[in-house]
């Protein structure tokens, strides 16, 4: 009997060989892609922290964009730059065929945030430029995503393509949109990115959609005291336009937001101004009710013209969706956040983040544990705020990650928030982005079966009827809208 138990378990194990042989090899996409990024987590640091000391702001991100190109060519990626009409865009690929992942990273800065590493307001030069909204540590935590995956792809043979996106003026210059205009997404089958916050989540809510322009008022100079009847002010113009769009605030829909600044409102008070210029931004939840909104706001431009007798043109200088959210992707990326966790601060970082919020009014004082943590991810719902990213999650299903890079209830566009982009805080709230990143890449190329859900209920959100067309038209990018 000992002996036929033998031959039959000898039978068995020769059967079942084959079989076991046969059986794919699933790829580490965990261990493996975690640990690849904690080995290099001095390179992402020091490489996110040179952008932020160069602080270019938008289309004038060269040495920034130059970089970021550097880094990608020598991990092994085909680079091509200047895209789209925007010299400082850059797109960079490795392998081919399906699926094609994209990875998307920015790098422009803000006007007049300059701030040093310290827990107290202190510019490094007055009114210079900062990264006040982070994306120093956006382009990298995308760029040590993105070069991540394509070493693990390398060495586990996997098909498709990796595709890093580097995206330029996403603070009012609408670069993804002129990339997605001019067709650079068409072939994606998902996007991801992640941005700079206080805390550590997923995109569950969409943005607001918004138009931005530059409104240009022409007038007749004139001495002001002794001719001022041989003048008409741009000025004037101006500044009836403002009033009128601030009465027309009380008339638009409650989630309205509009904006603006006075780039040039003349040279001298004795010298009727013959330019000025009012830059405005308009945002809404929905496209179509900000269209009304913008023309009401177009029409009060014209209005100011013909009651102070000059004219005006405007330039539109950029237009976005709202972001088109997209489940699937948003609870795949929940679950590798979760599995990656929060930021621990130090010591020594906890010391500067009790200082830091001391700066903060005592009704936005947020407990610093909240960096440690993973929210849970809330869906629905929209946010005030507006990215280009949006335009691109109406096209490619999109998923948006963030990291806790800022001390807890730090706004974004803040000083804080330069302070602690540019230091050890910001980098660990980076690095955790980067793994969520990259786990969900992993995740999209070896999953056909979620990318077929994500595309379908990207399609089905944005209905049957659905074909991209921007504000923005054929125009070029504004490469000139910070200057």
């Amino acid at each position: 009997m000992i002996p036929q138990l033998v031959r039959l378990t000898a039978l068995f194990i020769a059967l079942a060989a084959p079989l076991a042989a046969q059986k794919p090899t699933v790829p580490d996409r965990g261990d493996a892609i975690l640990k690849s990024i904690d080995a290099k987590a001095a390179r992402w640091t020091g490489v996110e922290q040179q952008i932020w000391g160069f602080a270019e702001v938008g289309f004038q991100e060269v040495k920034s964009s130059a970089l970021t190109a550097q880094e990608l060519r020598d991990a092994g990626f085909t680079v091509k730059a200047n895209v789209a009409g925007m010299p400082t865009a850059l797109i960079a690929e490795y392998g081919s065929g399906k699926p094609v992942i994209a990875i998307i990273g920015e790098y422009d800065a803000l006007p007049g945030l300059s701030q040093k590493v310290l827990p107290v307001h202190d510019p490094i030069v007055e009114n210079a430029p900062g990264h006040g909204c982070g994306h120093n540590l956006l382009g990298v935590g995308s760029l040590a995503a993105a070069v991540t995956i394509k070493e693990w792809m390398q060495a586990n043979r996997i098909a498709g393509t990796l595709r890093f996106y580097g995206a330029p003026a996403e603070e009012g210059g609408s670069g993804k949109v002129y990339l997605v205009r001019d067709g650079y997404f068409k072939d994606v089958d998902a996007a991801i990115t992640w941005h700079p916050e206080d805390a550590n989540r997923v995109a569950g809510q969409s943005s607001q959609a918004n138009v931005t322009g530059k409104f240009r008022f022409h007038g007749i100079s004139a001495h002001a005291a002794a001719a001022p009847d041989r003048g008409r002010s741009a000025l004037d113009g101006v500044e009836i336009m403002d009033v009128a769009v601030n009465f027309m605030r009380e008339h638009v829909p409650q989630d309205t937001r509009i904006h603006y600044v006075i780039t040039n409102g003349g040279r001298a008070p004795n010298v009727v101004p013959d330019f000025a210029e009012v830059y405005y931004y308009a945002r809404q939840n929905d496209m179509k009710v900000l269209d009304g909104v913008w023309e009401r706001i177009v029409n009060a431009a014209k209005g100011a013209a013909l009651a102070t007798g000059t004219t005006v043109d405007l330039e539109i200088t950029g237009s976005v969706y709202n972001l088109l959210l997209n489940e699937t992707l948003a609870k795949l990326s929940q679950k590798n956040l979760e599995r990656v966790g929060g930021v621990a601060y130090s010591a020594d970082e906890r010391a500067f983040a009790e200082k830091l919020q001391s700066s903060m009014p005592p009704g936005s004082i947020v407990p610093l544990a909240r960096a440690a943590e993973v929210l849970p991810l809330s869906f629905g719902g929209a946010e005030a705020g507006s990215t280009d990213v949006s335009d691109v999650s109406w096209v490619v299903p999109t998923v948006q990650v963030s990291g806790a890079t800022w001390v807890p209830g730090t706004p974004a566009h803040s000083w804080q928030a330069v302070a602690a982009s540019g230091m050890s805080i910001g980098a660990k709230g980076m690095l955790v982005a980067a793994k969520a990143m990259a786990l969900t890449a992993a995740d999209l190329f070896t999953d056909p079966a979620t990318l077929a859900k994500a595309k379908a209920e990207m399609e089905k959100r944005r209905g049957p009827d659905f074909v991209y067309k921007t504000r923005l038209g054929d125009r070029a990018p504004a490469l000139d809208y910070r200057k």
